[in-house]
């Protein structure tokens, strides 16, 4: 039986477009001391490291052994992953099976991206098949477009749909200090910005931000001992699907973020998603998957998701806030982005959300998203599985 794992320690940067003020170890070294700070530990307390990002953007090869001055893995077992967009939560999850495994106690995972070094839309071109992926479905914007075209049409969904979620989230992040892009919008302001691919705007994309996040997991009988309230993990699941990466985004349902989703809920219990949980942090590259994405989640039924958005539902003082820190639509590096999401969640199951904070919080899920519309999903709660 798996052991108990909890998160004990969340730490992430100041996200912005590029952090010249700091070089790629200590931009990781900022995130890792906030944690151990945060759970009043020091790097002697940790047993094991897992580290990853987007290596392939900045052409750094064995990250784990590169980054050591910031990690503070000398002489510590240090495990490198990499699963592009969802790699921030990948690294999450092996932290939790470090512990859950019964190997380590303490496991400090990290998150990291440089985005300012790096170029994202050659690393995506270059690495995708040369013959078919190249032309069609090289990148985000494409495929995330196709995918609202046909549910607008399928629905009645709008363009005001997916701005109102832009809208949410960049005021949203206003009380996140964290955060890359804080500033107050408006759904005109969304409607007005320039035209990236129809029918996404310039507001209704992520940015590309340089930034580390760090969590430190910890086992049943010392998780207890560091935090006052811990954030538990009931359950950690996942969908891949190596198919054309342009199919998933012309079907109706996000299939992969469904399967990973109705597993999470079923390992956890749960069996009405918008009774039962209480915020979701969910890796939204564009507004336009904060509509459509949301029947994946079971939250609603097909089509229901742009009423439930105009209602309100989703906003902070909603039945069902989500993204409270703004999510990636205001932060994105990229390698940490599905790991903030975990934090933000771990932090609002801990009460230490600050301005951001949502009240009574007790079941909080994360959602990751990345390339191949590969999904992950973590639900956390204030009390043990």
């Amino acid at each position: 039986m798996a052991r108990r794992t909890a998160i004990v320690g969340i730490g992430q940067t100041h996200h912005c477009a590029k952090r010249d003020d700091v070089n790629g170890q200590e931009l990781i070294n900022e995130a890792v001391m906030s944690a151990l700070e945060d759970a009043n530990l020091t790097i002697k307390d940790i047993d094991a490291i897992v580290i990853g990002n987007m290596d392939h953007f900045e052409a750094i090869n064995y990250v784990d052994g590169w980054s050591v001055d910031g990690s503070g893995a000398f002489m510590k077992p240090i495990m490198k992953l990499t699963t592009g967009g969802t790699s921030g939560m990948t690294i999450a999850t092996a932290g939790y099976y470090h512990i859950a495994s019964g190997f380590f106690d303490v496991v400090l995972a990290i998150g990291w991206e440089r985005n300012s070094e790096s170029d994202t839309t050659a690393a995506i071109t270059t690495c995708c098949q040369p013959l078919i992926e190249r032309d069609f479905f090289a990148g985000a914007i494409g495929p995330l477009a196709a995918e609202y075209t046909n549910y607008m049409k399928r629905f009645g969904a709008t363009e005001e749909d997916a701005a109102l979620v832009s809208v949410r989230d960049h005021n949203n992040a206003l009380n996140n200090p964290y955060a890359h892009l804080r500033m107050k919008i408006t759904v005109e302001d969304v409607m007005k910005s320039p035209m990236l691919c129809y029918p996404i705007k310039l507001l209704d994309m992520c940015p590309r931000s340089d930034g580390a996040c760090a969590l430190i997991y910890a086992c049943e009988g010392k998780a207890e001992k560091i935090a006052p309230k811990p954030a538990w993990v009931h359950a950690i699941a996942g969908s891949r699907d190596f198919v054309y990466m342009g199919e998933p985004f012309q079907r109706e349902e996000m299939f992969t973020l469904e399967r990973a989703s109705e597993r999470a809920y079923k390992r956890a219990g749960i069996t009405n998603p918008l009774k039962e949980i209480d915020v979701m942090e969910l890796y939204l590259p564009a507004s336009t998957t904060g509509v459509k994405w949301m029947e994946s989640l079971w939250v609603c039924g097909r089509g229901e998701a742009p009423n439930l958005i105009r209602k309100g539902v989703f906003n902070m003082d909603g039945e069902l806030p989500i993204n409270p820190s703004g999510g990636p639509l205001a932060t994105n590096p990229i390698g940490a982005t599905a790991m903030i999401r975990v934090g933000e969640a771990a932090l609002q199951v801990m009460g230490k959300a600050g301005d951001r904070q949502v009240p009574n919080v007790k079941t909080a899920l994360a959602t990751a998203f990345g390339s191949c519309s590969w999904s992950d999903v973590t639900i956390l709660r204030d009390t043990k599985p």
